[in-house]
């Protein structure tokens, strides 16, 4: 398996991944496939530009099987902030690591920017295998919010976690 910073060449392969993601595990993301299947080609190609934000893909030969990215907080009160989003590896991967590795590769990036202190990130309360992987990596939670996503008539509640560098 290889980890690497996705670029403006990887996005066809981001975004059918992406809605891949947002079609198996909807209640997992704020986004909806509605919301990205016509627009996500244009989002990506601007993110992938962004010098605030970082995407980086797993790759198992050159099939991408998981993905995270890093965005850096632009405030400028805000700075020593980063937040990671749409965390995501492929059912067959599951289990094997793929996970750890990229959110290690996310941590470890946002030890190298200059001034990060803290990492954030959230996930649905009922992702057990993905809150315990943050624990078990260091973010702590510091707040449960009710009913942050609803789909289908179904509230899903998240927490909120932080991983202090």
């Amino acid at each position: 398996m290889e980890i690497r910073l996705l670029t403006v060449a990887d996005v066809d392969q981001y975004v059918k991944i992406r809605l891949q993601a947002l079609q198996e595990s909807p209640a997992a993301f704020a986004t909806s496939f509605e919301e990205e299947k016509y627009t996500a080609l244009q989002k990506y190609e601007v993110r992938f530009q962004s010098p605030y934000s970082l995407t980086f893909g797993a790759f198992s030969g050159r099939n991408l099987v998981g993905v995270v990215t890093l965005i850096r907080e632009e405030r400028i009160k805000m700075r020593h902030r980063a937040n990671i989003v749409a965390m995501y590896v492929a059912p067959e991967r599951r289990g094997s690591g793929v996970g750890k590795a990229l959110i290690g590769t996310a941590i470890e990036q946002a030890h190298q920017l200059e001034g990060i202190e803290q990492v954030y990130l959230s996930v649905v309360t009922k992702n057990k295998q993905a809150r315990k992987l943050y624990t078990s990596l260091g973010f702590e939670p510091y707040s449960l919010e009710k009913h942050a996503l609803k789909l289908d008539g179904t509230y899903f509640d998240e927490e909120h976690m932080v991983l202090f560098l």
